[in-house]
């Protein structure tokens, strides 16, 4: 093959990577030609949230799903924009260094068949990964459950209530799981629930947002059951 077959294709990939450059729009506020402007990339600096769930896991996430983490967030999981995982993981960092210094096992929350279908990877994993942590995939899901969005947290726990299962025994060995979004906590706990049924010690789950009504979720839950 010629000098000049060889470049042609060249010339063309070259083009092509620079009109997506140029398509490019930052993921925080739409400024076009980079996929995260400086001011947008400075939001996503780790401001750790505690929180809990209904059944009473303690969760450290790593930022507020709000205004820029909630649109990458968005980009990452909607629009495959995986090149965002680098900055969202660094700031999952410290939270999971910190919460994982014991030698904990990190556990993602599984991922459904008909997402890694839609998507073609697994955000939770991929977040732990650019986070600098090697996740254990010890949880499978039992089935496709309803999509969780629009449901109130009864509604989510009844949803994905026995939707997990680990896939071997444990012996005490301490976890810590793993999601990139929560909302009421109703995916932890289940997640919690089938690791500790299966042997596991989990300590806490981490997640890279809490979305800002998870407290008023757990609360109205709390004033629900006390009634």
């Amino acid at each position: 093959m010629s000098s000049s077959s060889l470049r042609m294709p060249l010339r063309r990939i070259l083009s092509e990577l620079a009109g997506l450059l140029l398509a490019a729009s930052c993921a925080g506020c739409g400024e076009p030609g980079e996929l995260l402007c400086t001011v947008c990339r400075a939001e996503l600096t780790s401001c750790r949230v505690d929180t809990i769930t209904p059944d009473g896991l303690t969760v450290h996430a790593a930022l507020s799903f709000d205004g820029v983490a909630a649109r990458c967030i968005r980009r990452l999981k909607g629009e495959g924009e995986t090149l965002l995982a680098g900055v969202l993981g660094d700031a999952l960092a410290p939270v999971l260094d910190e919460v994982s210094a014991s030698g904990a096992i990190v556990v993602p929350v599984p991922t459904s068949r008909a997402a890694f279908r839609r998507r073609g990877y697994r955000v939770p994993d991929l977040l732990v990964r650019r986070a600098g942590a090697e996740p254990v995939d010890l949880l499978i899901h039992e089935g496709e459950r309803e999509d969780q969005r629009g449901l109130d947290v009864r509604e989510r726990r009844d949803n994905v209530r026995g939707s997990m299962r680990a896939r071997h025994r444990g012996a005490g060995e301490q976890v810590v799981v793993v999601d990139d979004v929560v909302t009421t906590g109703a995916t932890l706990d289940e997640a919690a629930r089938a690791l500790r049924q299966a042997g596991f010690e989990v300590l806490s789950a981490v997640a890279l947002a809490a979305t800002p009504r998870h407290r008023r979720l757990i609360e109205d839950s709390s004033a629900t059951r006390r009634k």
